[in-house]
């Protein structure tokens, strides 16, 4: 597949409407930027020179460094920074939230099963003996007639009530599926808050969720109405029984059976257990049984609050460190040209970062500004805050000190994160690739399928589409459960390809993968115009970058040139 016949970046996708981003000035004055001597994307004549990222000056540019060779950067002192001592720890913003998830669906399935069981098991045992005893006492006093009545009452109330227990049984059994769907959104939601959060895919997934408890809460209507006419029936069949009891014992009275007995020995047999008393005693019983109801509700309420609490506090919740153009997928705006620089993604000023957890130095007075066409690699040993740094750009951690500002938005003309672990949600395949745009701009026709299959195509997941059925089958498994490692990392490289950002922030997005197809997905990436920042082990990767920031812990940092890149063979370049 010819990387020219997809539409390529700065012409207008037929799937989408461009949003510019509207952001303010970055901070900087203008003849700031005049005397910085390079920049990324922006080389001077060498006179007082200040570093690109770290911000010290030099009258000489600092000599070029090779791949993996640290560059004499003598007059920079800040590129490589002794330890200091650690800052105050910090709260984890969702600590709270997951202390307080509860939704175990196995332990409470099973604890409703035992407790409806157990209130079965006494019924059921006694039954026989009962039954057994209070007819041999009605053919005493009525004869054949009285349990030959009770028993054939007793049929067709059963016979009735299994016609109306039909439907239930179908719907109850379809309301406990969509009660585990909606229960397993949100454990999906919550064991994959931070792939989502780089997607900004809060407002998708809050529609797919409701979306779900709207289907819910339907059948629970519909159950309730069903359920409407077996109570009634249940209850005339418990009204008509007590009437039943008064001609049982009515028969045998008129026939003459106990017309030796004076009418107050009568009255006495007939009102031997009083309508009115049982039926006050009934009420009186119910309402001491709700004690235990009211305790689960007051428990519960407990529980509801102090999860209302913790969200109320975690949204008065600001980073004050961090700022960002635009925070959502805003696909019906176009805000004109922005005071912004457009060849700047990210602006970091003396950045600290330390573990929210445990408070360890990770990264100390990181200055760096990410700009269009000049990719940058981010390496060093496992711990050494890599991912982290990622999520501070991302706005998903605070940083100790310093200020990150983000000068483009998120979506096709912003950047773009691809978190280490793949995200999917549920739905068809169209929604795997083009997600999260589905719920914002829903329009889509032959032209955007074309550039999907295309995009799958180079993903090398063209047999995908046969596996799914078509673009649109709505499947009923987990994503998770057929792709293999490398067909997650490729799918998340075909919704990269579809939407097309300026900026593509990648985190191990090819760890499950091949050099050879890893080589194969970057070039595509290049070639649609993308500025990578890349978080990666394997030194193949360097030649796709023009920086490599390598970490080194206990808050040290290098930066160093790369000049692998210019020497990519013209058809592999962008």
């Amino acid at each position: 597949m010819n990387i020219h016949d997809v539409t390529p970046r700065g012409q207008a996708a037929p799937s989408w409407r461009e949003a510019a981003p509207a952001v303010g000035a970055p901070g900087r004055a203008a003849g700031e930027a005049e005397r910085v001597g390079v920049f990324l994307g922006c080389r001077r004549a060498p006179r007082a020179r200040v570093h690109p990222w770290c911000g010290s000056s030099s009258r000489q540019a600092p000599a070029p460094a090779r791949c993996g060779v640290p560059a004499a950067l003598p007059e920079d002192p800040g590129c490589l920074v002794s330890p200091v001592a650690l800052p105050e720890r910090a709260d984890v913003p969702d600590a709270a939230l997951r202390r307080l998830a509860g939704d175990q669906r196995i332990s409470q399935d099973v604890e409703r099963f035992c407790k409806q069981l157990s209130s079965m098991a006494s019924k059921l045992v006694i039954s026989p003996f009962t039954l057994a005893y209070y007819t041999y006492q009605c053919f005493h006093s009525t004869g054949w007639l009285g349990p030959v009545s009770i028993f054939g009452y007793f049929v067709i109330g059963t016979i009735v009530n299994k016609v109306l227990m039909s439907p239930i049984v179908s719907k109850l059994v379809q309301q406990e599926k969509l009660e585990g769907d909606f229960r397993f959104k949100h454990m999906q939601i919550r064991v994959n808050a931070e792939p989502a959060a780089f997607y900004r895919a809060g407002r998708v997934e809050h529609m797919r969720t409701n979306r779900r408890l709207q289907s819910l809460l339907q059948t629970q209507r519909e159950l309730i109405g069903k359920e409407l006419w077996l109570y009634i029936g249940i209850n005339t069949f418990d009204y008509l029984g007590s009437i039943l009891s008064y001609v049982v014992i009515a028969i045998p009275i008129f026939s003459g059976v106990y017309g030796d007995l004076s009418p107050t020995e009568l009255s006495a047999l007939v009102s031997k257990n009083a309508f009115v008393s049982i039926y006050l005693i009934s009420c009186f019983s119910q309402l001491i049984d709700l004690s235990s109801t009211v305790t689960d509700v007051a428990g519960y309420t407990h529980r509801i609050g102090e999860l209302q609490e913790t969200l109320l506090s975690l949204g008065r919740r600001k980073n004050e460190n961090y700022s960002e153009a635009k925070a959502s997928w805003d696909l019906d705006s176009y805000a004109g040209e922005d005071a912004a620089p457009k060849d700047t993604a990210f602006l970091l000023e003396r950045v600290t970062l330390s573990v929210p957890s445990s408070g360890k130095l990770l990264i100390k007075d990181l200055s760096l500004r990410i700009s269009e066409g000049d990719s940058v690699m981010i390496v060093g040993n496992t711990g050494t805050g890599k991912t982290s740094l990622l999520r501070v750009l991302g706005g998903l951690w605070e940083s100790t000190r310093g200020s990150i500002q983000m000068l483009t938005c998120f979506g096709p003309r912003g950047v773009l994160f691809l978190p280490q672990r793949p995200f999917f949600t549920d739905g068809s395949l169209r929604e795997q690739v083009i997600y999260p745009l589905k719920e914002i701009y829903p329009v889509s026709g032959p032209a955007d399928d074309e550039r999907i299959v295309r995009f799958l195509e180079l993903a090398g997941l063209a047999d995908l589409l046969a596996r799914a059925g078509g673009l649109d089958e709505q499947v009923d498994w987990n994503w998770y459960d057929i792709l293999s490692p490398g067909e997650m990392q490729r799918l998340s490289f075909a919704r990269l390809f579809y939407l097309q950002p300026r900026y593509a922030v990648l985190d191990e997005a090819t760890s499950a993968l091949t050099e050879e197809v890893e080589h194969e997905l970057y070039r595509v990436c290049l070639q649609l115009g993308m500025t990578l920042v890349s978080v990666g082990h394997r030194p193949s990767l360097e030649k796709f970058h023009s920086w490599i920031l390598k970490l080194h812990g206990e808050g040290r940092w290098e930066l160093m040139r790369c000049e692998r890149m210019k020497r990519l063979p013209s058809e592999e370049g962008c």
